[in-house]
C-alpha cells in the first residue's frame, strides 16, 4: 500500500488549504488514518487522526478548531482542510496508516512522502 500525499503550497498567514492522502483505508490495518508535520529541525509531531470505520477525529491542540481532518470511503482519500494558517504551521506534512490509533511517530507502520506547506507573513 502506498500512500501519496498532495495540495501543499505556500500561502499567507490566514489563508487556508487542503491537503489530500490518497491510497487511504485499503487494507485491514488500516484502521485509522493520521496526519503529521515536521518543521526544520523539529521533531515529527501529531496533527490530527480519523477512524476510518466511524468517523472519529482527534486533534493536536494547536489546529483544534483551525484544521478539519476527513474522509472519503468511496477514493479512498483522507484530506486535512486548513483554515487561518499561522507561520508556525509551516512545516512537511505526511500522512500515514495506523492499526490502533494513537499520536506518536511509532503508532503508525506506513507513511506518505510528505507535502510541504509554507506560511508566509
Amino acid at each position: 500500500v502506498q500512500l501519496q500525499a498532495s495540495g501543499g503550497g505556500l500561502v499567507q498567514a490566514g489563508d487556508s488549504l487542503r491537503l489530500s492522502c490518497a491510497g487511504a483505508g485499503r487494507t485491514t490495518r488500516s484502521n485509522f488514518m493520521g496526519w503529521f508535520r515536521q518543521a526544520p529541525g523539529k521533531e515529527r509531531e501529531f496533527v490530527a487522526r480519523i477512524a476510518w470505520r466511524n468517523g472519529i477525529r482527534y486533534y493536536a491542540d494547536s489546529v483544534k478548531g483551525r484544521f478539519t481532518i476527513s474522509r472519503d470511503g468511496a477514493r479512498n482519500t483522507v484530506d486535512l482542510q486548513m483554515n487561518s494558517l499561522k507561520l508556525e504551521d509551516t512545516a512537511l506534512y505526511y500522512c500515514a496508516e495506523s492499526a490502533w490509533g494513537g499520536t506518536e511517530v511509532a503508532d503508525y507502520h506506513t507513511w506518505g512522502q510528505g507535502t510541504q506547506v509554507t506560511v508566509s507573513s
